[in-house]
């Protein structure tokens, strides 16, 4: 039987690289590993870590298609991050002019969590520890 041990990456395509880059590592607190520019594509690859662990790679293309997030379809529905204080999380957002969702409960763990958007409108959850 396989067995998996860990999620390795996450990727995400982003559509302005020094907007994305400074949104990942300024407001959401990802350090930088390795950054790459890739000549042949005229592509960057940014490396992030959380807590010192790789955890995703930031793509940049020229002109990437847009992909809906809503109406909600087939695929990756969003990232989520747990958070040890769920109204310190929500309020370092709106104290930077970022659109939170109110926070919810999730009906079967009674923990609390609210939505917001990455700079291409990716849905990123912050979900309480």
């Amino acid at each position: 039987m396989l067995q998996i041990n860990n999620t390795h990456h996450i990727a995400i395509i982003c559509s302005n690289y020094e907007i994305s880059k400074r949104f990942y590592t300024d407001v959401l607190g990802f350090t930088i590993i390795r950054e790459i520019y890739r000549k042949e594509r005229d592509s960057y690859k940014l490396d992030l870590a959380l807590n010192n662990q790789y955890c995703i790679e930031l793509f940049s293309f020229p002109n990437p298609p847009k992909r809906l997030s809503r109406p909600e379809g087939t695929g990756l529905r969003h990232i989520a991050f747990e958070v040890d204080n769920i109204d310190s999380a929500r309020m370092h957002f709106t104290n930077q002019n970022i659109t939170a969702e109110s926070i919810r409960k999730d009906e079967f763990t009674g923990k609390k969590f609210f939505f917001i958007n990455d700079p291409d409108n990716l849905p990123i959850e912050f979900y309480e520890k």
